[in-house]
């Protein structure tokens, strides 16, 4: 028999509201409110996302991120950063007891993503995981080098993965994007010099890859989000029943929101690291 779980998509949302809408459904499944949930959501505006302990100063470009008109928010994940944009999000929570959840991170990781890699299968596109770390070090930008277990196909990074445990609480979102405009991500970000930019931008489109490059078209945004949708309840053998927030929670969110990740917040962050 499948296990039930509960599933949530919303409209495209600005940023603060999508990072405080995966932190609340963290909150409420440990309050035993929800059950393990999974949720897939996009952006209303590009959106740069960096990492819990991620440097801004001397890191990030401000002018550029001004120039394309993002938004800026700093994840409750760690890792480098993401430029949200023409893709899928999802996360997923669940209890740390769970069967499902093995102790081992980097197992978690690996059980979690056949869901995404069956998705991916669903879409004719092979992709297999990345089971050496690169030896270059950690990069600012998250597609620019795969991280133990995440997804390459043609041996480009094709989604980035991040995952916190909080209370007794996993929670893990990732990253699957469509397309990505190259050239704005690497506006967002500050290099010594010119010519520098451009060598690690060319070694990006080497090491990167999307959805409509492997498949060589542009599937429909509902095309990608069923076979996500299947992926996850295939291999997890779980059944996905739609939820509706109520008016109490999601006020909830937009107090989360404006408390940890508003811009006002980002502000402050930005002038602290």
């Amino acid at each position: 028999m499948r296990e039930k779980w509960a599933f949530l998509e919303n409209t495209p949302q600005d940023a603060a509201i999508n990072m405080a809408l995966d932190e609340a459904l963290l909150h409420w499944h440990q309050k035993g409110e929800i059950p393990p949930t999974l949720r897939f959501y996009r952006w209303n505006k590009p959106t740069l996302s960096i990492g819990y302990f991620q440097k801004v100063d001397g890191k990030i470009d401000l002018q550029g991120i001004k120039k394309h008109q993002c938004q800026l928010v700093r994840r409750m994940t760690g890792g480098s950063a993401v430029l949200h944009d023409d893709e899928l999000t999802y996360s997923i929570v669940i209890s740390e007891e769970h069967e499902k959840v093995a102790s081992s991170i980097r197992q978690a990781y690996y059980d979690l993503s056949k869901g995404i890699v069956r998705a991916y299968q669903l879409l004719g596109i092979e992709v297999d995981h990345a089971h050496e770390p690169s030896s270059k070090g950690r990069s600012n930008i998250c597609f620019e080098q795969p991280a133990f277990y995440e997804l390459v196909a043609n041996g480009k990074k094709i989604s980035g993965n991040a995952q916190i445990r909080k209370r007794g609480i996993l929670l893990q979102h990732g990253s699957i994007p469509l397309s990505m405009k190259v050239e704005m991500l690497f506006d967002l970000f500050q290099f010594p010099a010119d010519q520098m930019k451009e060598r690690k931008k060319q070694r990006f489109y080497e090491r990167a890859t999307t959805i409509n490059a492997e498949l060589g078209e542009k599937p429909s945004y509902e095309r990608v989000r069923n076979a996500f949708q299947q992926g996850f309840s295939e291999v997890l053998n779980i059944e996905l029943e739609p939820i509706t927030l109520t008016e109490e929670q999601w006020k909830e969110v937009y107090q989360i929101a404006e408390s940890n990740y508003s811009e006002k917040s980002i502000k402050g962050a930005v002038s602290h690291v």
